[in-house]
């Protein structure tokens, strides 16, 4: 088994690097257990905690004690002092807090990990069908987005939340800038979120933004007809480390799904692939975005 190569902060962005490198450190513990055929209860005995406990651990869901990790790896039999110190390091910087501690008061349970995994990603490819994406919202847009999702929020917290949406939109902007790749159906830019200057504002800024060289946009017309994305919308992440298999992110009512086995997400990478071969490319979705200002 090979050793897990320790990631530097330029690497991984920073705080949103702190979640790459739980998942990693967790997915290497993972290993290291069940080489050695030992259950999780046994893990779990051998640092003063439960099954679960593990189990969160491994999916890189919680934060790491220097001295749980060092017994867990006695136990694993891991005594090369090199590979003990790499792990120990990751730990150390896998508890890094992250920018977005901050809007705790507003972040539903599931969601820190997510921004943490957007942070870190290198390429980001989503589908959305409902409205137009987080990441290429207008402040006057995503405004109207909360306050019609959220509609018992308080003024103060739907500014908060907004806040948080802008914040999240630095990272295509940043120097580690992903790779962004977005297909929005027609539906999401047809469906009014505030009034009619918010909407030709939202347009405008898409035409705008579609232009970035980060950043390819294409819009998925009506006139197609039926198509690839009929399961609705989703988000796949892919990260410069090798070591980090491509997740998919399905966000729900009340939770969130992360998918990473391989052929989970080799699914919903052949239905990414159909929407944007059978969109129109670029180009020609800016037409359309400027045809759908003029009409609005």
């Amino acid at each position: 088994m090979g050793r897990l190569r320790a990631v530097t902060a330029g690497e991984s962005g920073g705080a949103s690097g702190s979640v790459v490198r739980r998942i990693l450190l967790g997915s290497q513990l993972r290993r290291l257990r069940e080489s050695r055929g030992i259950t999780r209860e046994a893990a779990g005995y051998s640092i003063r905690a439960s099954e679960s406990k593990i189990s969160r651990m491994e999916l890189g869901r919680v934060s790491f004690k220097a001295r749980d990790i060092e017994d867990l790896l006695t136990l694993y039999g891991v005594g090369d002092e090199t590979e003990r110190g790499a792990l120990l390091g990751l730990a150390r910087e896998a508890n890094v807090t992250g920018w977005w501690h901050s809007f705790g008061d507003v972040l539903p349970g599931w969601f820190p990990t997510y921004i943490g995994l957007e942070g870190a990603a290198s390429l980001i490819r989503v589908y959305e069908v409902q409205f137009v994406h987080g990441l290429l919202q207008t402040e006057a847009y995503a405004q109207a987005v909360v306050t019609r999702g959220m509609p018992e929020a308080s003024p103060a917290e739907i500014d908060r939340r907004v806040a948080l949406r802008l914040e999240r939109q630095k990272v295509l902007v940043s120097e580690r800038a992903p790779q962004f790749h977005a297909v929005l159906d027609e539906a999401a830019l047809r469906r009014p979120y505030g009034d009619r200057s918010v909407m030709r504002g939202q347009l405008r800024h898409l035409i705008e933004i579609s232009e970035h060289p980060g950043v390819t946009l294409q819009v998925m017309p009506f006139s197609f007809g039926g198509h690839a994305g009929e399961s609705g919308a989703f988000t796949m992440l892919s990260f410069p480390e090798s070591d980090l298999s491509d997740i998919v992110y399905l966000e729900q009512l009340t939770s969130a799904l992360y998918l990473d086995k391989r052929e989970e997400v080799a699914q919903y990478q052949r239905v990414m692939e159909r929407l944007q071969k059978d969109s129109p490319d670029p180009a020609e979705s800016r037409d359309l975005l400027r045809g759908l200002l003029q009409l609005s």
